[in-house]
């Protein structure tokens, strides 16, 4: 049975009883009660109290009351949707860039012109180089034939050769009057064509001898020439052209419309295969679809509950679709515009094919590590780089994936600055970084045991850098320091110490994962990464074996940007990229082994995930830019540590022990004593540490010892008894015998 509802039919029937000239003048009364019934809906009388039971304006209209007690629908108007007018579609309309990007961008400008002067160079070249070789050789063999062909064509042309097939159709037809005509013109023409030849025949007779006997010989050269050119290219087959092609285009298909949306509509997404088969609220494009860089872009809103992540969860299946190379193939997000808006680029080339990468600042004298540091190319062609100042960087993949070129990118990119201080740990002992040690201020290669444990003790160093530029930049004054953040200007000030510092831990999962000391840095990682961001400390992470184990949780959760070669699946991806990475479409398992190597997911750097192609160095342009900027930071005074040849025993450590510097400043005879009192001495003890702490300093360096604050009772140096924050020096005693007894442990 027909629902009453179904097709609006019980209003079709309404219309047509209405339009009735036999119904009544009031219009016709119809029962909503059994309408109601028949729809499922309750009669209840009842007012629902609630205040969405209340009507609105666009509500359905009200029924009136008839004379008999039984509604009457009055009102059949449908409601008009109101919208934006003209002036606010305008104004909250795209608009699209008046110049290209290319254009815009100076690097992209002096790129595009750098590619267009080695073109027309290659070209000139190439075939400069074929001109005495094999272009005047094939001149030089082909002259002959083409004097020939010119001596054949001029006969041909006197007599009337042309005309000999038309006029033999008419004799063989019997076309007399046609035949007669034609003999005649044959006539008129040959008649005039033998005179011009034979006055021709004369000229280049007079002329062909007075270039032999009377002519200068460059005269007689350059005539030779001339004849050699006509005459050669006269005589080249048709097939086999003079001069050969430098440069062999690549033909890509035209991205259009049509292949797009058979591609979308075979990817097995069932409402968008749907939309397509209905024909309408299927695929729409925002825009046309236009070149962008070396490739193509289609702007594409896909049908409603279809998101930009299931598309690129089938990005192999869209590449079968538009029969192209699964590099060439990038669905990206909107982030200006909703779920659905897709951005498909289609590039004409697989990525991975775009041969080695250029780094922008190969060769750069210097660079402001406050701007970022240029990190390679994305599919489009397109420039990413990498903001380093309040940013920290993990970065993770399968072995020989290229992780670690990453990581000496960066570290390049820091170095060219004078003012970072460098501190490198590369933990797999193979020396990748090597090159750049004679900028550091602590540098250390290797996996045994000592470099494992100098590794920590720089976190630990790090922890107490943490906290000094806490109380440093504390005191500094407003209008200098606002926002309580490093700057560019905070950094010059040498005077403040509080310079970039750049830590690098390549594979840090040889010291997160040590039995000895790996607890301890997971611990230090974690507070550094939390607190130091805005205080200039900066740390890059890389490992080849994201887990819990290998990569605490806590350092993981926390860092802000993030860099994902190949990895083997979904938990890996998501230790790298951050939780639900893989579910919404960013999966660095699609790239395939050694053949994407390089390739990777760059969260964090820009509003969405993006798929970079690492610029690549290699072990002599490494070194090439270490002697650059050891050259700048000699010219500037800002070397230290082991950049300035400090021996082993010195740098294989900590420069300090926390706690035997509390116990040395702090006398067996005082059993308690305010932590700003230790502050004090502890500046006075070691300036370049210590200097501008505070009791807050203390109190917070000393907490993960273990040692707790209390109250302490004392007299001023103005005589003046009071009761201020302070430690036990007992307890002081039992964390070092503690600690000690650990070691000894372990």
């Amino acid at each position: 049975m027909k629902h009453p509802d179904d097709d609006n039919e019980l209003f079709n029937r309404l219309e047509a009883e209405m339009t009735d000239p036999a119904a009544p003048s009031g219009g016709e009364v119809v029962d909503l009660g059994k309408a109601r019934t028949a729809r499922g809906e309750s009669t209840d009388p009842t007012p629902d109290p609630s205040p969405d039971s209340r009507p609105t304006k666009s509500a359905d209209p009200e029924p009136t009351e008839s004379a008999d007690g039984r509604p009457t629908l009055v009102d059949q108007k449908v409601p008009t949707l109101s919208g934006p007018g003209v002036i606010d579609r305008i104004k909250h309309s795209k608009r699209l860039d008046v110049f290209p990007a290319w254009l815009k961008s100076g690097a992209e400008f002096k790129e595009a012109l750098g590619w267009l002067a080695g073109h027309a160079w290659h070209t000139i070249a190439f075939h400069a180089v074929r001109v005495p070789f094999v272009y005047l050789p094939k001149l030089i063999w082909r002259a002959p034939r083409g004097a020939l062909n010119t001596l054949s064509k001029v006969g041909r042309w006197s007599v009337d050769a042309e005309g000999e097939a038309l006029r033999q159709y008419t004799a063989t037809n019997e076309q007399v009057d046609e035949y007669l005509k034609l003999s005649r013109q044959r006539d008129r023409r040959v008649r005039l064509r033998m005179i011009l030849t034979v006055l021709g025949s004369l000229l280049a007779l007079g002329v062909g001898l007075f270039l032999v006997y009377g002519a200068e010989p460059m005269t007689q050269v350059i005539a030779a020439a001339v004849a050699v050119l006509g005459f050669g290219l006269a005589g080249a087959p048709a097939d086999a052209p003079l001069a050969t092609r430098a440069v062999i285009k690549t033909e890509v298909q035209k991205l259009t419309s049509d292949i797009v949306i058979k591609a979308m509509a075979s990817i097995g997404i069932g409402q968008i295969a749907s939309a397509v088969a209905k024909g309408k609220d299927g695929i729409q494009f925002a825009a046309p679809i236009t070149r962008e860089g070396p490739g193509w872009r289609a702007d594409i809103d896909l049908p409603l509950g279809v998101t930009v992540a299931d598309v690129a969860d089938r990005r192999a299946r869209l590449a079968s679709g538009l029969r192209r190379p699964l590099g060439c193939v990038w669905p990206d997000a909107d982030p200006n515009e909703h779920e659905g808006r897709l951005i498909l680029w289609v590039g004409d080339r697989d990525l991975s094919k775009t041969g080695i990468v250029k780094w922008q600042l190969a060769n750069a004298r210097r660079h402001d590590i406050f701007k970022g540091i240029p990190f390679g190319l994305d599919p489009r062609g397109r420039g990413q780089s990498v903001p380093m100042i309040q940013h920290n960087v993990l970065i993770g993949s399968q072995p020989g994936q290229g992780k670690t070129a990453s990581v000496r990118v960066l570290a390049c990119g820091a170095a060219l600055d004078p003012s970072v201080e460098m501190w490198l740990h590369e933990l797999k002992g193979t020396g990748d970084v090597d090159a750049l040690a004679c900028t550091c201020h602590r540098f250390v290669s290797g996996i045994d045991d000592d470099s494992i444990k100098y590794a920590a003790d720089s976190l630990t160093l790090l922890r107490a850098e943490v906290m000094r530029r806490a109380a440093a930049i504390k005191k500094l004054p407003r209008d200098l320091c606002p926002d309580k953040r490093i700057t560019r200007t905070i950094a010059d000030k040498r005077s403040l110490k509080l310079w970039p510092l750049l830590a690098v831990f390549d594979e840090c999962q040889n010291l997160f994962a040590h039995p000895k000391y790996g607890k301890q840095a997971g611990e230090d990682a974690e507070f550094i990464i939390k607190l130091g961001r805005a205080l200039g400390v900066i740390l890059i992470l890389a490992t080849q074996r994201p887990d819990k184990d290998s990569l605490p949780t806590g350092i993981s959760g926390n860092v802000s940007i993030r860099f994902c070669l190949r990895v083997a699946g979904q938990v890996e991806n998501d230790m790298i990229l951050g939780t639900s990475a893989y579910r919404n479409g960013v999966r660095a398992t699609a790239f395939r082994p050694e053949i994407d190597a390089g390739n990777g997911y760059l969260a964090g750097a820009g509003p969405l995930p993006s798929v970079v192609r690492t610029a690549y160095l290699d072990d002599p342009a490494t070194n090439t830019i270490a002697q650059r900027a050891l050259a700048l930071r000699k010219a500037e005074g800002t070397l230290s540590g082991h950049a300035l040849g400090e021996d082993a025993e010195s740098t294989a450590g900590p420069s300090y022990d926390l706690l035997a510097d509390v116990a040395a400043v702090v006398p067996p005879s005082e059993k308690r004593v305010w932590n700003e009192r230790i502050a004090a001495r502890l500046a006075e003890l070691r300036p370049e540490v210590y200097g501008g702490w505070k009791g807050e300093n203390v109190t917070s360096a000393l907490k993960p010892h273990g040692i707790k604050t209390t109250g302490v009772a004392g007299t001023t140096d103005d005589g003046e008894r009071t009761t201020r924050r302070g430690i036990v020096r007992d307890d002081l005693t039992s964390a070092i015998a503690k600690r000690d007894e650990n070691r000894g442990a372990a």
